[in-house]
């Protein structure tokens, strides 16, 4: 199946949800979700299962967007690490954020159990290994400042039990989780249509308003009013720039080779490089299960080896379990850093009250998605919540590691808009293979070139709407990404995944575009979708 965020799938993919039809009218509604993830469908279900009347609203279908390209791990072995988040936040916040993501797990074992959800939910085992070079005592002060956020249980291993390559030192943390989180989220949604809610999916918001009522409005022009508006789009579309900078756009590869069945045991495993790497195994028939492998992770924009890293992926899985069996997936997803390791989860500073946003899931965005539909919940309805503070967007985040962090990673972002005066990346349409794209200097500006698979020429803005970056096409996925907030555009420049809620402009330039005025605009080829 074509996927609706870029041009490779996850094994996940296949298994699409049922559709829902768009939105035709303007309604009413409690409580109004943008984004039909992880995040924005835990929030519509929790707030319907308290009595909110709730509406979701989806560019695209039902977790069409990042949920749909996650390795579905569930954990509370934090990407940040325990240390680096203790330095930052304190022993009390890690012990917070340590049992936000437990509870996490726990909420969505939950409803599985509850709902009767076949997703392949499954407790087993994590294992964090150390990388070549790295000395033990990197565990030992993980495993210290694990343990004082009350981690249970966790421990150090002299070697990861069950695989022969993985002779080295580890550190156990029991009882994680995995599922299929697609399953998963048709489950949700199904049981959320079941208690009175409604969802409307190929529903594109074009603007989120604050005020009594609050207002998401469609690019149809319909338009759900609400005491409450949660933005659920991975990366909020709404308020200004000031959540950007303290958040980076990441792309992440992964690789699914098939192996037999029960040659590596099933459990989570993640290394301790930078950036790291991850796996885990996922059953694809009763003699086969795919080890899915994922890091190699870059600035979202800023890489041009994409199929490198892909190579890269399978060397190391080849080494680290002795996978030998073929490469039969490969697939990359979006992940947002924010600048102090924590996401950002509650009332967006920068709207009215009443609308909320949830961004910033640091490669943990099943879990990160799951709090905050617990928190979004609980600060809707009023309930105090000890992890409200922790996660407010509005935080001060310039402190200790993070100023060095937010310093890089904005500096970072000023050094894109070198890219308006270099030179372009061709001279000539014919140095682009059809069904690709690439610069070209026009003027005193850039344009976004697309070749089609019949070699027909489109020709568009190569600004990002957001902030004026100028975007890179992206040879795996076929897209336009920004290099600055991570904004990505298909190839005829409509948008794929926010901040930027505008396409990139089509423009006709004489002797270059086909056609005899402005490109064609072509359908796209399904719906398309904001990650969630």
């Amino acid at each position: 199946m074509p996927s609706d965020s870029g041009a490779t799938t996850s094994p996940w993919m296949h298994e699409r949800a049922e559709g829902f039809a768009p939105l035709e009218n303007d309604v009413r509604a409690d409580v109004c979700v943008v984004g039909a993830g992880i995040t924005g469908l835990t929030t519509a279900y929790l707030l319907q299962r308290v009595g909110r009347a709730v509406v979701v609203l989806d560019a695209g279908a039902i977790g069409s967007g990042e949920t749909g390209r996650t390795t579905a791990h569930l954990s509370n072995a934090l990407d940040e690490g325990y240390c680096n988040l203790e330095r930052l936040h304190g022993e009390r916040a890690t012990r917070l954020a340590a049992e936000s993501h437990t509870a996490a797990i726990d909420q969505i074992e939950a409803i599985v159990n509850q709902e009767g959800i076949e997703c392949d939910f499954e407790r087993l085992d994590g294992y964090l290994f150390l990388a070549r070079g790295d000395s033990a005592e990197k565990l030992e002060d993980e495993l210290g400042a694990a343990l004082r956020a009350g981690v249970a249980d966790v421990r150090l291993l002299p070697r990861v039990p069950g695989v022969q390559s993985l002779a080295v030192p580890c550190m156990h943390f029991p009882r994680q989780a995995q599922f299929h989180p697609l399953r998963y989220l048709e489950g949700l949604a199904r049981a959320l249509v079941r208690d009175g809610g409604r969802v409307f999916t190929g529903t594109r918001v074009a603007e989120v308003r604050g005020g009594k009522p609050c207002r998401a409005v469609t690019e149809s022009g319909h338009t759900v009013h609400a005491d409450s508006v949660v933005v659920a789009t991975n990366v909020p579309v709404n308020g200004g720039l000031v959540i950007h900078t303290k958040l980076s756009a990441y792309r992440t590869y992964v690789i699914g080779v098939r192996i037999p069945r029960g040659s590596v045991p099933r459990a989570l495993y993640w290394d301790t490089e930078e950036p790291y790497h991850y796996a885990r195994l996922q059953r694809e028939s009763d003699s086969h299960d795919l080890l899915i492998v994922g890091g190699e992770d870059h600035r979202t924009g800023q890489a041009h080896d994409t199929r490198q890293r892909f190579e890269r992926l399978e060397a190391w899985a080849r080494r680290r379990f002795g996978a030998d069996g073929p490469v039969v997936w490969r697939w990359s997803g979006q992940v947002m850093e924010p600048v102090d390791g924590l996401a950002f989860i509650g009332r967006n500073p920068l709207d009215a009250p009443h609308v909320y946003i949830a961004t910033g899931d640091a490669g943990q965005g099943m879990t990160h998605g799951t709090i905050a539909g617990m928190l979004v919940r609980d600060l809707i309805c009023g309930k105090e919540n000890p992890w409200a503070a922790l996660y407010d967007p509005g935080r001060k985040v310039l402190r200790g590691s993070a100023v060095r962090r937010y310093a890089r990673e904005n500096l970072n972002v000023a050094r894109q808009y070198a890219r308006y005066v270099r030179r372009g990346e061709v001279s000539h349409v014919e140095q682009i293979a059809p069904g690709s794209g690439a610069l070209m200097r026009h003027g005193p500006g850039k344009i976004a070139v697309y070749r089609d698979p019949a070699g027909s020429v489109h020709t568009y803005s190569a600004v990002c709407p957001h902030a004026r970056c100028i975007v890179r096409w992206n040879e795996t996925e076929e897209s336009w990404d920004c290099p600055c907030h991570g904004s990505r555009f298909d190839p005829h420049g409509h948008v794929i995944c926010g901040p930027a809620n505008a396409r990139l402009e089509p423009v006709y330039i004489e002797g270059i575009t086909d056609a005899g005025g402005l490109p064609e605009l072509p359908e796209r080829p399904g719906p398309r979708t904001r990650p969630n």
